[in-house]
């Protein structure tokens, strides 16, 4: 009995590292997860670096800011591009620009020349560049692995970020104390530069790519593409009113540990609480395979709500500490369910496109959020605006499974997730 215990457990592991077994997804791993345990460093240098030129909590907000708006600005342009020419090529070239970007902002700041706007220009590059990233690699992943496989390998890369979201800020802040920021900028950029050296490395069949209409028009294309899909911007819905919402979290949460849970240290438990749950969401996503993907991801995410629950009361530390580790646990699930969703139901040909527009508007939703929650706070209150927000994840995702195409997205016996027939618009 114990033998074939053993055997099952073999099995399913083997199983779950199956994307290992291909040579273009290792060599992609390793180089993504050089370049995640620099960028999780990264986030605290910047931050420091912005203090050690003599920069104010308003100058790291326009720091800040620099980067997610020019990220939010060429993420259609990425999409396009991502579409038109080699995935592999474009998401080196980004490596390479952050590498630059990374080493001048490094090389100013250890040379004492470093000033506030030198930061501002460093991180709206940076922004820029990563643009061209993310929807290129969305791209990139369905070239690689087969479509029964995609769910695991987005689970592996997730849980790769999010072990580096713990491990590396403590790191960085190692380095930062015995040497400043700018040595962690020039690690993250040798980081990029690994990564842009493994995707150099993939040996991938040549891609058919149609004949590119104009700029305009291939936008046009990819938002024809995603708005044929209910199934698609319906779940889009539901995701940008939970990022709306999780802002109470980020903005109330830090106040209301520091006044009602035991300072800081609490806080910080909380968000190791989170970082925690999305490692085990990363592991759940390599073993549970639901024939529902999208019902039962979104029903997940309901999870997310419950942090902002115990944050209402608010209930004892360990209490939030818990409800902060399942809701990085069903986002990080859903996320590896999402992507392998799309990677499979959307056309290869404009998927990167499709991935922009889903990207674009999810991250506005942030933003908008964080500039909404303090002045709807300062009206209610910290715990009405809690319930609301709580309010605006459990509706929206308790009511996706009424959606008939959402039900209609399901996994075969084999792995492959389909979903509806997609009805084409008439045409003029």
């Amino acid at each position: 009995m114990a033998e074939g215990k053993d055997s099952g457990r073999r099995r399913a592991l083997a199983e779950a590292l199956a994307p290992f077994s291909i040579r273009e997804f290792r060599v992609l791993w390793t180089g993504q997860a050089v370049s995640a345990a620099g960028g999780g460093m990264t986030k605290v240098a910047l931050l420091f670096a912005v203090l050690a030129v003599d920069g104010s909590v308003t100058d790291i907000g326009l720091v800040m800011t620099a980067q997610v708006t020019m990220q939010v600005l060429f993420t259609l342009a990425g999409g396009v591009w991502a579409d038109r020419l080699p995935r592999q090529f474009l998401m080196l070239a980004s490596d390479l620009i952050r590498a630059a970007a990374q080493l001048v902002l490094a090389t100013l700041l250890l040379t004492g020349h470093a000033e506030v706007w030198h930061l501002i220009v460093g991180s709206a590059v940076f922004g820029a560049a990563q643009a061209f990233f993310g929807p290129a690699s969305s791209g990139l992943m369905a070239e690689i692995v087969p479509p029964e496989q995609l769910q695991r390998s987005n689970a592996l890369l997730s849980f790769c970020n999010s072990a580096f979201t713990v491990l590396s800020p403590a790191l960085a802040g190692v380095v930062i104390a015995l040497w400043g920021p700018g040595l962690v900028l020039a690690i993250d950029a040798v980081t990029f530069i690994v990564s842009a050296v493994s995707l150099g490395m993939l040996r991938l069949a040549p891609r058919t790519v149609p004949a590119p209409e104009s700029f305009l028009g291939d936008l046009r294309t990819g938002w024809r593409e995603f708005v044929i899909r209910p199934w698609l911007w319906l779940n889009l819905i539901a995701h940008m009113l939970q990022n709306l919402a999780v802002a109470a979290y980020y903005v109330l949460g830090p106040a209301i540990a520091d006044k009602s849970l035991g300072g800081p240290s609490a806080w910080g438990a909380i968000v190791a609480g989170w970082a925690a749950g999305a490692i085990a969401g990363g592991f759940i996503a390599l073993k549970l395979e639901p024939r529902r993907p999208l019902i039962v991801g979104n029903l997940a995410l309901i999870l997310t709500a419950l942090p902002l629950l115990a944050l209402a009361v608010p209930t004892p530390l360990w209490t939030v500490v818990g409800t902060a580790f399942l809701s990085g646990a069903a986002t990080m699930f859903l996320d590896a369910l999402w992507q392998a969703s799309m990677q499979q139901m959307i056309p290869a040909e404009v998927l990167s496109r499709v991935d922009s527009y889903d990207w674009m508007l999810s991250t506005l939703a942030a933003p908008l959020g964080l500039a909404l929650v303090g002045p709807l706070a300062a009206q209610t209150g910290n715990a009405q605006t809690l319930l609301i927000a709580a309010a605006m994840i459990v509706i929206p995702c308790g009511l996706t499974p009424l959606v008939p195409g959402i039900r209609a997205v399901r996994r075969s016996p084999d792995g492959v997730i389909t979903g509806p027939p997609v009805k084409q618009p008439a045409q003029v």
